[in-house]
């Protein structure tokens, strides 16, 4: 069974152009989430999926894999058009703006999918640490049943909802069949990709951890992560 790590990355954001390239203690995010994701031993591979020149260059000069792709409208779609073009069995898309990926993030969402053959989908959640997280809308909630199958994903506040990360894990075959679904209406009024699994009627495996991860949608959250990163 072959396990693959697509970290989709452009260069254009609204909220913080040029994100996976701004330098974090002297390294670009974009390779401080490279070498999180290389330190999962479930990963046989791990390669940057770009429309952008600048960041395939970086990736390449730091001595990464990265595959150029044509304009996507979102990054499921980037990371199943590398999908299509390897051979794997199970994908995980790593998000690039998330330099605090590790290997136990990573593996809570990889694993089930490897015990359980029944699992076509899966993700992770954390803890809150702060009321002021719970708060932000920038961080996406998630709520689980008894099974740890997600029931809904919001940025709204959600009573008893745990943090979700910006991880998938997906079998080949359902990402490739997702990136083919049209967008729901709840998946539009929440601006979550996720929620069109769920919406067309499939489940979401949840693996809870427990550790600190804070995603860059602003430079505020910059802010944090070089916070963290310098105290050790």
């Amino acid at each position: 069974m072959k396990v693959v790590g697509i970290i989709p990355a452009r260069y254009g954001s609204s909220r913080f152009p040029g994100k996976p390239l701004v330098r974090i203690l002297g390294k670009p995010m974009i390779r401080w989430v490279y070498e999180g994701a290389k330190k999962s031993k479930l990963l046989d591979q791990v390669i940057v999926a770009t429309d952008d020149k600048r960041i395939f260059n970086c990736v390449t000069d730091f001595g990464g894999d990265a595959i150029m792709t044509p304009e996507c409208s979102c990054g499921t779609d980037r990371v199943a058009y590398v999908a299509r073009k390897i051979v794997c069995d199970i994908v995980a898309n790593i998000q690039g703006d998330e330099p605090l990926i590790n290997e136990d993030v990573i593996d809570a969402a990889v694993l089930p999918l490897i015990k359980n053959k029944r699992i076509m989908a899966g993700t992770a959640a954390t803890e809150f640490n702060t009321e002021e997280e719970k708060a932000d809308t920038n961080n996406v909630k998630v709520l689980l049943d008894r099974n740890n199958y997600a029931v809904y994903f919001s940025r709204m506040a959600l009573p008893c909802a745990l943090k979700h990360i910006g991880i998938y894990a997906f079998r080949k075959k359902f990402l490739i069949k997702f990136s083919r679904m049209g967008q729901t209406p709840i998946e539009l009024a929440e601006r979550l990709e996720q929620l069109r699994i769920l919406e067309n009627g499939f489940k979401i495996y949840v693996g809870r951890i427990y550790c600190r991860t804070t995603g860059v949608d602003t430079e505020k959250d910059l802010k944090t992560i070089l916070k963290i990163l310098s105290s050790g």
